[in-house]
């Protein structure tokens, strides 16, 4: 009686294997990495420059690097117990890198290295001017010549002429005030200079 061949040997291949893939050196590369093992992210050593966007938002990690630095200065006595109150406050609140590189500008070392200037464009807003009080009243007394019959057309006058000098000067806001304000005013003593023409006429 003959016995039957074995796997592999002549007549019977072997079978395919099933079993999980391997991942050892290949050819085109670094072996990947299998799943759920993402790859370690090492401490970035003091001292070593790294430059990193102002505006990149700061991880965990990189507060606790930043407490690290601030724990040694508060040892060596570079820090007043005060100071480091205030400033691991500020850590805990802070957002992006540039808040953190703030807190440990003026130590010798910090987590995230210098900070690369980040060449975009930052709008700078003009600092607004306030509104001229001299423009308001007489806007103010222009409007309020309905209420009065007119009497406060004097003083809305000689409000807006003192407003327009003071913008020219200072370079407030209200131009439009003082000129609404001058026009109602010269209207007003229009009207008067209006009905007592009539009335002189009629006597």
């Amino acid at each position: 009686m003959t016995a039957d061949p074995g796997p592999g040997s002549s007549g019977f291949p072997l079978p395919p294997s099933y079993g999980p893939p391997s991942y050892g050196t290949t050819p085109y590369g670094p072996a990947p990495v299998p799943y759920g093992q993402p790859p370690g992210y090492p401490p970035h050593p003091y001292g070593q420059a790294r430059y990193v966007q102002p505006g990149m938002l700061a991880a965990t990690a990189d507060r606790e690097r930043t407490m690290d630095v601030l724990k040694a200065a508060y040892t060596e006595g570079r820090l007043t117990k005060e100071e480091f109150d205030s400033r691991s406050a500020r850590v805990l609140t802070a957002r992006t890198y540039a808040d953190l590189a703030g807190i440990v500008a003026d130590l010798p070392a910090g987590p995230a290295g210098p900070v690369m200037p980040y060449q975009g464009y930052y709008p700078q807003m003009a600092p607004t001017q306030p509104t001229s009080g001299l423009a308001i009243g007489a806007m103010v007394c222009g409007i309020a010549e309905v209420f009065t019959l007119g009497f406060a057309a004097i003083p809305a006058v000689i409000l807006g002429h003192l407003a327009r000098a003071q913008i020219r000067r200072t370079g407030e806001r209200g131009d439009g005030m003082a000129i609404a304000g001058l026009v109602l005013g010269y209207l007003g003593i229009a009207g008067w200079l209006f009905i007592i023409l009539a009335i002189a006429s009629h006597s």
